[in-house]
This record gives structure tokens, sequence and C-alpha cells, in this order.
């Protein structure tokens, strides 16, 4: 699994979202070098991990990367990969002592009990678009993370510039991407959460709605949410100040 270290200081693991790779936390690791060591994921099946055999599974994914980072580091799981980091947090709290959630949900769709996820049909209709238009599908993903932010032409073109910057993902780990945000479902492991955690949403995200990340918030002792005004679904693109002080503030109070 290919992990890109940068900077000095307390460690952070940052993990991507689903077609993404860690190369789109450029402007964020700019921001936090002096700060922290982060140790930049590029998850199963992405960007320079695209050969990496390890499935793309939850705890598949946490014991790979556990190998790869040091104990003692916080997770920023940003979208799909903040499944992963609270996962990591819930079942590895000796190893992971602080969880940042950026615009991510314990349970990504729509449900009687769960109203502002997203209708699992978004999920079914990108899996579908994969088979028969990839890179159409993946451009229109892009469009929607985007969607609403004060930044949207920016914040697309930067998206679209990203997505092949690396190795280009194959559309069966995208479909099983696409598979675990339909599928999981991780609010029962809230309450139980030993560490503190910072949420972080985007007051415009049209994936991941801000009620939903202060919904799981409330069932997480220790937790924190902060939303971004006029942001999207990446904030570290287009409000990475705000994002980058946000994470210190969660991060000193380890110290």
């Amino acid at each position: 699994m290919y992990v890109e270290v940068a900077g000095d200081g307390p460690p952070l693991v940052l993990l991507h979202g689903w077609a993404m790779h860690g190369g789109i936390f450029a402007p964020l690791v700019e921001r936090l070098r002096g700060r922290f060591r982060m140790h930049v994921v590029d998850l199963p099946g992405h960007g320079n991990s695209r050969d990496c055999s390890v499935p793309l599974q939850l705890q598949a994914c946490v014991d790979a990367i556990a190998e790869v980072v040091p104990a003692g580091a916080s997770w920023c799981g940003w979208s799909l990969g903040g499944l992963i980091a609270l996962h990591a947090a819930a079942t590895r709290p000796a190893d992971v002592p602080a969880l940042a959630m950026l615009c991510a949900s314990p349970r990504f769709v729509r449900g009687e009990d769960w109203k502002h996820g997203v209708a699992a049909e978004v999920f079914r209709d990108f899996a579908s678009g994969l088979r028969d238009d990839y890179r159409g599908t993946l451009d229109r993903f892009v469009a929607l993370e985007a969607f609403g932010s004060e930044h949207a032409k920016d914040e697309i073109r930067t998206l679209r510039e990203g997505l092949f910057e690396r190795c280009e993902p194959a559309a069966s780990v995208l479909a099983e991407g696409l598979e675990l945000l339909e599928t999981t479902d991780l609010r029962d492991t809230l309450p139980g959460l030993q560490v503190p955690s910072l949420w972080l949403a985007g007051r415009r995200d049209r994936l991941v709605d801000p009620r939903a990340m202060r919904d799981a918030a409330a069932l997480a002792p220790a937790s924190t949410v902060h939303v971004v005004e006029h942001a999207g679904h990446a904030p570290f693109l287009t409000h990475g100040d705000e994002v980058a002080t946000r994470l210190s503030a969660l991060m000193e109070q380890l110290q």
C-alpha cells in the first residue's frame, strides 16, 4: 500500500474519498506540513496502490493501513475514507487517539431512521454507469461533489485534474467502493467511541448533508462539529485554512 509521508510533528493519517487518491490532499498537506507528520494513504485499488491486493473492505483496509502508519497517529478520513477512519477509531482506540470525519458519515444512505442520507439509487446509478461509461460516470461524480460550493468551477477543475494524476482506478474496485458506501452503517459504534472526534461538514455539500454529520456527532462522546459555510463536499480544497485550523485544534487536545 502506497503511503506518502510529509511534514514534521505529531502523526496524522489522511484517507481520501471514492475514486481519488492521496494526492488530492496536496493543498492541505502544504498548510499542515509545519505542524504534523502526515501519512497520506492511497487506498487499495486507487492511485499508486492500484495493484494492492488488499480488498476494499473496512477491516481489511484498517489492518493494512495500521501496518504501515505509526501507532498513535490520529486518522482523518474524507468521504469514503471517513468510514475507514471511523472503523479504525472504534476498533483500535489505543492506536488512534483522535478522529476527524471530513464530509463523512457513519451511514451515507437514507433510511427510515436516517433521513439526511442520499438515496441508495444514487450509488446504484453510478455503479451501473461504470459499466457503460467509465470516464463519464467519474466526471458526473466529480460534478456532484462540487455542486453547491461557492467555488464550484475551481473545485471541479481540481478534482478532474486529480482523478487520473496517478494510476487509473479499476472499475471493479470502484464498484466495491460504491457498495461500501451504500451498505455500511457504523452508527452503533458511535456511543462507545473512546477518542475525541471532529466532524467537519460543508454547508452546501450534496453528498453528505451537514445535518447527518450533526446527528452522528450527537451520538459520540467528546465530539465537535464545525460546518464550513459556502463549502461543498471538498472544503479542504476551497477553504483550506479553515479546515487546517480545525484539524490543528483537534490535535492540540492530545497534547
